[in-house]
């Protein structure tokens, strides 16, 4: 199993609350509720959701600047919050039910929030890959995202 070792972000407390409890996401849209068919990736918790599971999946925003990289996109959280625990030091990446699988890309951006190099990476090569970009001085932190449909899986900081 490949493991990529960086400080993950959670998603803020306010936008998990405000989808949770209002039904409102980032772009003030209502959210969908859906059933899990098993698979999707839970961003709240770093997992894949089980079949069965209730999600919401919510238009969310992983910027705090505005700007031309500003973009906002889909994601999966529980429509629930999980007393699971959650690790913030390193994701499994590789696995067929790993959250991050294979294959996927990682942006690496400015502290002005512009994306400054990106790599489309293999799970074996992904730390090699997040250790590169934090060695550059003009990196403040990183975004993985999934290949095939581009959205935000996780934020990697310093």
């Amino acid at each position: 199993m490949n493991v990529i070792r960086a400080r993950i972000a959670p998603l803020p407390a306010s936008f998990l609350t405000r989808v949770r409890t209002e039904g409102l996401d980032d772009l003030g849209q209502p959210v969908k509720h859906v059933i899990a068919s098993g698979g999707e990736p839970c961003r709240d918790v770093l997992r894949r959701a089980r079949r069965g599971e209730q999600l919401i999946l919510a238009s969310h925003s992983p910027f705090s600047k505005p700007g031309p990289y500003k973009e906002f996109g889909p994601i999966f959280v529980l429509a629930e919050e999980s007393r699971e625990r959650v690790h913030r030091d390193a994701v499994p990446a590789g696995g067929e039910s790993d959250y991050l699988r294979a294959q996927f890309a990682i942006r690496a951006y400015s502290q002005e929030e512009a994306i400054v190099d990106a790599a489309l990476v293999d799970a074996a090569n992904a730390q090699e890959v997040v250790e590169r970009f934090f060695a550059r001085g003009d990196v403040a932190f990183l975004h993985a995202r999934f290949p095939t449909y581009g959205c935000f899986a996780l934020r990697l900081d310093r």
